[in-house]
């Protein structure tokens, strides 16, 4: 099918990667699926931000990324009591999106980290900025709750394996009406990788149609969205935010058998090459290349 595309099998249960990207292919139909999802989120102590089972998606809110605590002998002795002394400045969240197949579902999980840094060289004073998201993460989760759906712990465990660089996949598309990138694949790889590079760079979709080959998205111009704002305001798109922004619609097809194109359209439909339009192709290449 493709040459560094591995499949970890445990009956139908199995995680498919390529390249950077992993999924889940569960033999279950999204109804049937989505409470079993939600109760893995809620098992791992996470709380459930926002959820829409129409489009899909379901997010928890941030939490501390418990794994870099300090892992010596006192805190192994007192436990969570000495735990409640640390906190490790980072902060994660994680974006579940389930997707129909003629087989069952897909389940893409997409995570997203803030890093507090002080803004004072006294050091009186931080702010939470984002950090990149780590597709190792990712693939743990994946692992995990492919335990949760009755995988052994075994089998899971092999598709942690980091996988080989490979060439860029993905470019800027030049001289094109809309603001647009062209990438290295057919239609369905490049649907898959731009569901993904949407779910990591905090996009809010708000519905698909695969068959039609669009996402319809709201996104927020950075000019009004600085960094170095509250955590627990205005920075991922509550508040103020989320009233600034626009829609648009993302329009992927396939341009021939090994490349297809992903555009950026207005919400009604036209071809949009705007400097947020711009902004937007730049923020989904670097996830894509």
């Amino acid at each position: 099918y493709f040459a560094d595309k591995r499949q970890f099998y445990e009956g139908d249960l199995k995680i498919v990667r390529d390249g950077q990207q992993r999924w889940l292919s569960v033999p279950m139909a999204p109804e049937a699926l989505w409470p079993q999802v939600r109760a893995f989120w809620i098992e791992r102590g996470f709380t459930i931000a926002s959820e829409d089972p129409k489009t899909g998606v379901m997010e928890t809110d941030w939490a501390e990324n418990r794994a870099k605590l300090p892992q010596d002998g006192i805190r192994a002795l007192l436990g969570r009591v000495l735990d409640s002394l640390y906190d490790t400045g980072e902060r994660d969240r994680y974006r579940t999106r389930i997707e129909r197949t003629a087989g069952g579902s897909e389940v893409y999980i997409s995570h997203r980290g803030l890093r507090e840094e002080f803004t004072t060289p006294q050091k009186e004073q931080t702010v939470w900025v984002t950090r990149p998201s780590d597709p190792q993460l990712e693939a743990e989760f994946l692992s995990r709750l492919m335990v949760r759906l009755g995988a052994p712990e075994e089998v899971s465990r092999t598709a942690l394996a980091t996988p080989a660089a490979r060439a860029p996949r993905a470019r800027l598309l030049t001289g094109a009406d809309a603001a647009a990138i062209e990438i290295d694949d057919d239609f369905d790889r490049a649907w898959r990788r731009v569901g993904l590079a949407l779910d990591r760079t905090g996009f809010t979709v708000e519905d698909r149609n695969r068959a039609d080959g669009v996402y319809f998205v709201r996104y927020v111009d950075p000019k009004a969205a600085k960094e170095a704002r509250s955590f627990f305001g205005r920075l991922f798109g509550s508040g103020d935010e989320a009233g600034s922004a626009v829609r648009y619609r993302l329009s992927v097809r396939q341009a021939s058998p090994d490349k297809s194109v992903l555009a950026v359209q207005t919400a009604t439909g036209a071809a949009d090459k705007s400097e947020p339009a711009q902004q937007m192709v730049q923020v989904l290449l670097a996830e894509l290349r």
